[in-house]
């Protein structure tokens, strides 16, 4: 349990500290960027799994053409992910970008009711509509719907659904979702360099060292979580997912300086909506486990 703890811990840390590694990759296009990260990502997953001899769902896919159709899917909704946040935190919307992963347990359960049959209880119902409220307070204290937050929140979300109903671990996972990747961002690595607008073969040597650096730093937080989420409740996992955007905004607010003051109406009924949701999780969970002895 306790080493549980430490896993996911360690892993929301590392994905909450993500905007001081793309931000020291500023200087390269965003695009550019998510190529590394797909090529390396399938280069860590490829000496894992050659490490672990585990390769034999390779040859058990060529009889699951739904399995690999899934996956396709999957990883377009990853690729947007990943390009979105890359590109927020470069642009500046460190907070913005927090948003979403703080709205994503409230999207999860709206698309568990959608596609999986998953009945909401009055409280999450309740939470769901607060957060909703926050929501709207944002967009209109902005003058536009806060897109940033909503697309991670959502592919993230869908992502998580498919790959909840795919019969792949976390490695094998990833190791299809970049196989299905790398050749796009292969080619336009190539073409970069080839027309002279490569970040990694005209930056210097601290960049490419980051650039190379993208497959553990996508890996490794994967692997955290995957070990943690089997030792640890998911109740407490789900409390823990917390640290990552919670270290975003605080970086967003004091250390790149972001705007947030006029944002804080809304942030605060979308912390009270997760504390709702937090708390009737909790609730439920006991409940049952005192049926159930």
């Amino acid at each position: 349990m306790n080493r549980g703890i430490a896993y996911a811990s360690a892993a929301y840390l590392l994905w909450g500290v993500f905007p001081i590694y793309f931000k020291a990759l500023q200087a390269v296009a965003p695009l550019e960027i998510l190529g590394h990260r797909i090529v390396w990502s399938l280069a860590v997953c490829a000496v894992l799994l050659l490490a672990l001899r585990r390769l034999q769902w390779l040859a058990d896919l060529r009889g699951q053409p739904r399995v690999l159709a899934w996956f396709v899917a999957s990883s377009t909704l990853v690729a947007a992910n990943w390009f979105v946040y890359i590109w927020a935190v470069n642009a500046g919307r460190v907070v913005d970008a927090s948003l979403g992963y703080f709205i994503n347990p409230l999207v999860n359960v709206l698309i568990g009711a959608a596609f999986l049959n998953e009945r909401l209880r009055r409280a999450q119902w309740l939470a769901v509509g607060v957060a909703a409220s926050g929501v709207a307070w944002l967009t209109w204290q902005a003058g536009a719907v806060p897109w940033i937050g909503l697309v991670l929140a959502l592919s993230f979300g869908l992502y998580g659904l498919l790959r909840k109903t795919a019969a792949l671990g976390p490695i094998e996972g990833l190791a299809l979702e970049t196989v299905l990747l790398a050749p796009l961002a292969a080619a336009y690595l190539l073409w970069l360099a080839h027309a002279g607008h490569s970040g990694f073969a005209d930056g210097d040597t601290a960049t490419r060292l980051l650039l190379l650096a993208a497959g553990p730093v996508t890996a490794v937080p994967l692997l955290l979580f995957a070990a943690a989420a089997r030792r640890i409740p998911f109740s407490t996992l789900g409390l823990l997912q917390y640290l990552g955007p919670s270290l975003q905004l605080l970086l967003g607010v004091w250390l790149y300086g972001e705007p947030f003051a006029e944002r804080a109406p809304g942030y605060v009924l979308i912390w009270i909506a997760l504390a709702l949701f937090s708390v009737e999780g909790l609730v439920q969970g006991w409940r049952t486990r005192a049926s159930a002895g």
